[in-house]
Parts: C-alpha cells; structure tokens; sequence
C-alpha cells in the first residue's frame, strides 16, 4: 500500500532529518517510535504530502506520490502534532466546515463520527470549553471525515490524562481493522496493546520495522530483576538503563536492562516492550 525508498529529507543548515529511509507497509496499525527530535514528524509530513523529500521515492497503492500527490491526498486523513481547533466553534460547526473544505457532501457524516469519537452530547458546545483529550477527539474525527484509507497520527496522546489515552487507543485500535494507520509516539505503552507493527527510529535513520515479537525477541536475556538497598542503587543507577524502579519497604526494585548481570542477586526476566525499546536504542553503546 505505501512503499518509502530511500527516502532522505536534508534542510537548509546541514541538518539531515529523515537519512536513507526505506520502508514498505501495508494495512494494521503501525506504531513509529523514537525520541524527540528521531525524525518522526518530518517523516509523517513527507508521507502526507506536506514536505517533499530531498531524495528517494514515496509510492501510495503504486502511485508516484512526488509526481501525483493528488490521489494520496483524497484518501489521507492526517493529525498533526499541533492540532489547532476554532474555539469560536462548536464541534458540529468545526467539522462542518471541514467537511465542506473536504468535499463531504453527506450530511449524516458528521453526525456519524460525533458518535464514534463520543462527542454526540457536546456537539453544540463551543470548542473553547473542551478538553484536550476532547480536542483531540474532534482532530480524529476531522481527520476521519472522508473516510481514509491511509490516517496518519503524529503524537495524538501527548498532554491526555490516563483515562483520555486509553480511550484514543481504543478508537485507534477499531480504525486499524480496514486501513493503514501510521501512529507516532515516543511513549511505548501508547501502542504496545495495538501496533501489528513496530518502526523504531534514532536520528533520522529506520533502525528496524517488524512484528513486536521480533522486537522483544531481541531483547530476550538482556533483562534483569533485582531488590536492592537504596545506597547500592544510588550508586549504580549512573550506569545502569533503569525502565523501572519501585521503592518498597524492603528496598528498590529495580528492572534493567544490561547485557550482564547488574546486582549479584538480579534475576533475567522476560522483556517487556519498553525494554526491548531501550535495549534498541541503546545497542552497541
């Protein structure tokens, strides 16, 4: 469905945002990980059509996207980052009016996704009065409005409280059955319930794309599980990747990842994802 050959984005200054990407992704959720300043959003707006790339190719259900970004773009849903909304409208409004910039001629439509993204009983309120998670429950449902086949997703949960990011991984989870969504985030529990696949990048270049069992498989005997004295695990915490760390009454317990054993009495345990995320971004270090 959507094909990326090395793909590289250069800006002026020198600095190379996406480095010789390739990538080639098809129909599911797929979760794009890396820290802040990876190369994430830059790629999400090459893909969308909103930046070209310096170099490489971008193909959408084997249409050049470079030369023909037209077709892409009738089938694209897209959440940016900083989604802006008009305060001074209500959501019915706001997506009325996005659905007219669209080309959605149906008037039921709008109705149908207040639905899906909850927003049915506040529909007649004005923007300025909702939440964040509410806000960005109204940016889906615009992005949502002609029906993509490709929805892109750029760091939708950051600044929700727990309860609104389960929700938003739900509504994503059921959109990924019929469609590509491309989900970017920095934060590994956002999509370790949902993502079929996983893309993890670190300045710039794919360091891998698969299945998350390949990711953990990884990262298998590289993790490890002690109970330590406070003193001990102050003195050792410099030098050790730390995912986890509770302090308990009978000192800190500590999950790490390490290719050998931290604490003399550490015990290897079966890799979550987040550490076969730090495991990854830390190889060869």
């Amino acid at each position: 469905m959507l094909t990326l050959t090395h793909v590289t984005k250069r800006f002026r200054g020198g600095v190379t945002a996406v480095n010789d990407l390739s990538l080639e992704l098809g129909p599911g959720v797929v979760g794009l990980l890396g820290p802040n300043g990876a190369g994430k959003t830059t790629l999400m707006q090459l893909i969308a059509t909103i930046t070209r790339p310096t170099d490489g190719q971008i193909t959408f259900q084997g249409v050049d996207v470079l030369r023909e970004p037209e077709p892409l773009r009738r089938q694209l849903g897209y959440l940016p980052q900083d989604f802006g909304v008009y305060d001074n409208l209500t959501a019915h409004e706001f997506l009325s009016y996005f659905a007219g910039l669209k080309g959605v001629t149906s008037r039921s439509r709008v109705d149908e996704l207040l639905d899906l993204v909850n927003l049915r009983d506040v529909a007649r309120r004005p923007a300025a009065t909702f939440s964040g998670g509410m806000r960005q429950r109204l940016g889906i449902a615009q992005a949502l409005l002609n029906d993509p086949v490709l929805l892109i997703v750029d760091e939708p949960t950051a600044g929700l409280d727990p309860e609104e990011r389960v929700r938003f991984r739900h509504l994503l989870s059921d959109l990924g059955h019929a469609r590509l969504v491309l989900l970017s985030t920095h934060i590994v529990s956002d999509i370790e319930s949902l993502a079929g696949t996983i893309a993890v990048m670190r300045e710039g270049r794919l360091l891998t794309c698969g299945a998350p069992e390949a990711l953990l498989q990884s990262a298998r005997g590289q993790v490890w599980e002690a109970v330590v004295p406070s003193a001990e695990y102050e003195q050792a915490r410099a030098r050790l990747k730390v995912t986890r760390a509770v302090r308990q009454a009978d000192g800190v317990h500590a999950r790490v990842v390490s290719r050998d054993r931290p604490f003399p009495a550490a015990s290897p345990v079966e890799p979550d994802l987040e550490d076969a995320y730090v495991h990854l971004m830390h190889a060869g270090a």
